[in-house]
């Protein structure tokens, strides 16, 4: 069974994570601020940290480089995270900050499982809903 954290400092957004994850294969931690993450990562057995690009006081970015300095000297386990963006403009800062994956609101209750078995696997997921469609030019003989 993997352990994943969730972390937002809306309830309401916990909830919907929760509701579209919660199953006998998942077992599901919350925490509110992007503080406490650090601190449940260390104690162990997490598998994957969700975490909202907008959490109040530390950001997802803040969050992730965080873990990502913490593992680099061995104060942690590394753990994959996955970052819900609120806008495709932050895809760079996820992927800047070391996130293995992201999804870009409003959530798909699809795409989340998807990316969450993806990581999961130790693969990555970039949400591409939102990608703009790739033109590409006739080539006549």
């Amino acid at each position: 069974m993997a352990t994943v954290l969730l972390a937002s400092d809306l309830s309401s957004l916990r909830h919907e994570l929760r509701t579209m994850l919660e199953g006998p294969d998942l077992f599901i931690e919350e925490v509110a601020t992007g503080h406490e993450v650090r601190d449940r990562v260390q104690r162990g057995e997490v598998d994957l940290v969700i975490v909202d690009m907008q959490i109040g006081s530390m950001g997802g970015m803040a969050v992730c480089m965080d873990l990502r300095h913490e593992e680099s000297y061995g104060a942690s386990e590394p753990v994959a995270v996955l970052m819900l963006l609120d806008r495709r403009a932050d895809v760079f800062l996820a992927r800047r900050s070391g996130a293995e994956g992201f999804v870009v609101k409003p959530l798909d209750p699809q795409r989340v499982r998807t990316a969450v078995r993806a990581l999961l696997r130790g693969e990555e997921y970039e949400d591409e809903t939102y990608r703009p469609a790739t033109v590409r030019a006739a080539i006549s003989e």
